[in-house]
This record gives C-alpha cells, sequence and structure tokens, in this order.
C-alpha cells in the first residue's frame, strides 16, 4: 500500500486534470475567443441550421456546384450486417485507403471521369480539363471545399441549368474565393455549400 498509494493520488490528481479540468478550460476558451468555430462552423439560412462549412454535402442537381466525391460509407438500412455509399457520412471519416493500383479505385475514378464529362458537355468541348479534386476523394471523406479550378470547370453547366449569362456565374465563382491566409497559408478554395447558398439566394 505504501507503493500502490502514492500511485493511486497521482493517477487520480492527473485523470482530473488531464480528462476534465483541461478539456473544460480549452473549451470555454475557444467559446469566448472563437464562438463560432468552436460550435462546429455551422452555416445558417434563416433560423435554419443548413450544414457545417466544415463537413461536406451531396449536391447532385445540375444547377448546384458539385464538390469532391466522398469516400464514406453508413450501414444499409436493409441489412444492417452490410455497409453502402454514403456521402458525407460524418459518422464515419475516413478515406478509400485504395492503393493507385487497386482495380477498384481505377473503375471508381473511370466512372466518376465519365459522369463528369456527360454532366459537362459544354466545358468539355472547350478544352477544359476535369480538375483533380472533382475526381479524388480526400483523406476524411468530408472535404467541403473545392479548388477554383473546379468550380471555373462546373460554370457553363450552372448557367445552362439556370439560364445565366455564364459571365455571370464565373463572376460569382472569382468574387467567393478563399484565399491563403496572409497569402501563402493554405491554397484557394470555395466553400461548396455557401457557394450554392449564395447562388440561390441570388439567381433563384
Amino acid at each position: 500500500m505504501r507503493q500502490l498509494r502514492p500511485a493511486l493520488v497521482i493517477f487520480g490528481i492527473l485523470s482530473i486534470l488531464t480528462g476534465l479540468l483541461y478539456p473544460l478550460g480549452m473549451t470555454a476558451i475557444a467559446h469566448l475567443l472563437l464562438p463560432e468555430k468552436a460550435g462546429g462552423s455551422l452555416i445558417h439560412e434563416g433560423e435554419q441550421t443548413v450544414g457545417s462549412a466544415l463537413i461536406g454535402q451531396n449536391f447532385t442537381q445540375p444547377r448546384y456546384f458539385h464538390g469532391r466525391p466522398s469516400a464514406t460509407a453508413g450501414t444499409d438500412p436493409t441489412d444492417p450486417a452490410k455497409t453502402i455509399p454514403m456521402p458525407y457520412n460524418a459518422g464515419a471519416s475516413v478515406g478509400s485507403n485504395a492503393s493507385p493500383t487497386s482495380k477498384a479505385l481505377v473503375e471508381r475514378v473511370s466512372a466518376t471521369l465519365a459522369q463528369l464529362k456527360a454532366e459537362n458537355p459544354e466545358a468539355v468541348a472547350a478544352g477544359l480539363q476535369i480538375p483533380m479534386d472533382l475526381v479524388t476523394t480526400s483523406a476524411s471523406g468530408l472535404d467541403p471545399d473545392i479548388s477554383p479550378q473546379a468550380a471555373f470547370f462546373q460554370v457553363k453547366r450552372i448557367a445552362r441549368a439556370r439560364n445565366l449569362p455564364e459571365e455571370t456565374v464565373r463572376q460569382l465563382v472569382d468574387n467567393m474565393i478563399e484565399h491563403p491566409l496572409m497569402g501563402w497559408l493554405g491554397e484557394p478554395h470555395l466553400n461548396v455549400l455557401e457557394l450554392n447558398m449564395t447562388l440561390d439566394t441570388l439567381y433563384r
């Protein structure tokens, strides 16, 4: 007991400090200094919460910008023992972990390329290259952002679907590009949910 008691006391003290007080303290400081980010970077439309700036959503309609493919899956509602593709499932953040030689990866990328070409015939006819981030999944499977190139590639489709001048949609994309912090930290990108919400607000 002479050796066990100090060990248990230290274990209890460290558990309280590092497992309770420290996390609570950091959470309180975060909510004080960065309340929006600490709350999950939620995006609201009026009184309704429509998503988070940190988690992508599965836009498939021609009139919306589409995000990166997602590798996440979920439980099959018809058979709990199986899983089915469930894009941007925040409860199952994961990449595909497939190697470059994976047959399944090659087939999935080929199918995505064919779909992009079919959905964006004007961009393909204009000789625009399909950006890599519209074909590849992110490590988390939840990436909410796309590159400016990925957005510009979709401009012609959006303009056609909404009966808008291409230059109008292109200017919207250009205006919403988020540039690297301090000019060098990170990459230029656009949040797909915010971009689509702005598109709906301005050009319903």
